[in-house]
């Protein structure tokens, strides 16, 4: 589901399995509470070991991002899959600067 990391002032969040709406809710629910604690600069999500995503994975992203954009901090997706860029690029989030 979830592993994180804090180093440096970066928050890495590891993410595996399936995104829908049950399991976004309970990483959301696991990264802001470490965002709110560490108040890191940076909080990368790391989709490597996502294996399907629906909307709600999108809908994840973009919270994180007001949430460290209301911390101060920038917010890195990366290590996503060609399928997940697809669906990342049509919802805008490209437009963000937060795909790497």
């Amino acid at each position: 589901m979830v592993e994180t990391k804090f180093s440096n002032n970066v928050l890495t969040a590891y993410l595996s399995g399936e995104i829908d709406h049950d399991s976004a809710a309970q990483i959301r629910v696991r990264v802001d509470g470490m965002a709110q604690e560490l108040k890191p600069g940076l909080l990368c999500l790391d989709f490597g070991g996502v294996s399907f995503m629906d909307s709600s994975g999108v809908g994840l992203v973009m919270g994180r991002f007001r949430q460290m954009k209301l911390l101060g901090g920038r917010l890195r997706v990366q290590n996503y899959s060609d399928s997940l860029y697809r669906i990342f690029a049509m919802s805008g989030l490209e437009g963000l600067g937060v795909l790497r």
